[in-house]
């Protein structure tokens, strides 16, 4: 590969964790888009914390977790791996979910190194009701890229559609605790934030080449 091949080549990793599958739909979404973008893509889901009894207790929890068995679990190359990062959680009382923390709690090694530096990264989320912490969460998964020397890329209102799902922080879905679907709003958010990341990723890498 040329060196301006590699400038403009971008690697997205799309990391998330997913209880009853609405994250998972999301970061389906942002992986197809980031790919017909023309970024190379990882989807990764965070390992499971929970007992397989709590699981099993419920229904959209257990499907979920068999429709996406396929998936590879996440680790510390995956974002090693990658110029960009889309990390996606629900909310957690307004915070991160811990499936998602873990993860981002076992990078110590990659940061210590420098190795988080200089990424670029942009976040997505879900609640069970419209003001039950997707703003909160959101911020709160910054702070971490914030810690990371990272590259913070939202969305913000830089699409005429960001007027109607309404957050500049991330996407964000609610989803009224399993009776309202990932729906067309919330998709379109999930291609917009895909595409910006990409095409600003792809600036980055272009712009530091020249260095």
């Amino acid at each position: 590969m040329s060196n301006s091949a590699k400038a403009t080549h971008v690697k997205v990793a799309v990391i998330y964790y997913s209880a009853t599958g609405t994250v998972a739909t999301l970061a389906k979404e942002i992986a197809d888009t980031a790919e017909k973008a023309g970024a190379e893509v990882r989807l990764r889901r965070a390992r499971e914390l929970a007992p397989q009894s709590a699981i099993d207790s419920n229904p959209a929890w257990a499907a979920n977790a068999r429709e996406t068995a396929d998936i590879p679990e996440a680790a510390p190359d995956d974002i090693d791996w990658a110029d960009a990062a889309f990390l996606g959680t629900p909310t957690r009382y307004g915070n991160v979910a811990s499936q998602l923390k873990q993860y981002l709690d076992a990078l110590g090694p990659l940061w210590a190194e420098g190795r988080l530096a200089d990424k670029v990264y942009s976040g997505f989320t879900s609640s069970a009701t419209p003001h039950g912490g997707q703003e909160s969460t959101l911020l709160a998964l910054y702070h971490s890229a914030c810690h990371f020397g990272g590259i913070i890329v939202p969305p913000g209102y830089t699409d005429a559609s960001k007027f109607e799902d309404g957050n500049p922080y991330g996407t964000s879905h609610t989803d009224a605790q399993g009776r309202q679907p990932v729906d067309g709003t919330a998709l379109k958010a999930a291609r917009v934030q895909a595409e910006r990341v990409v095409r600003l990723t792809r600036a980055l890498n272009a712009g530091l080449a020249e260095e």
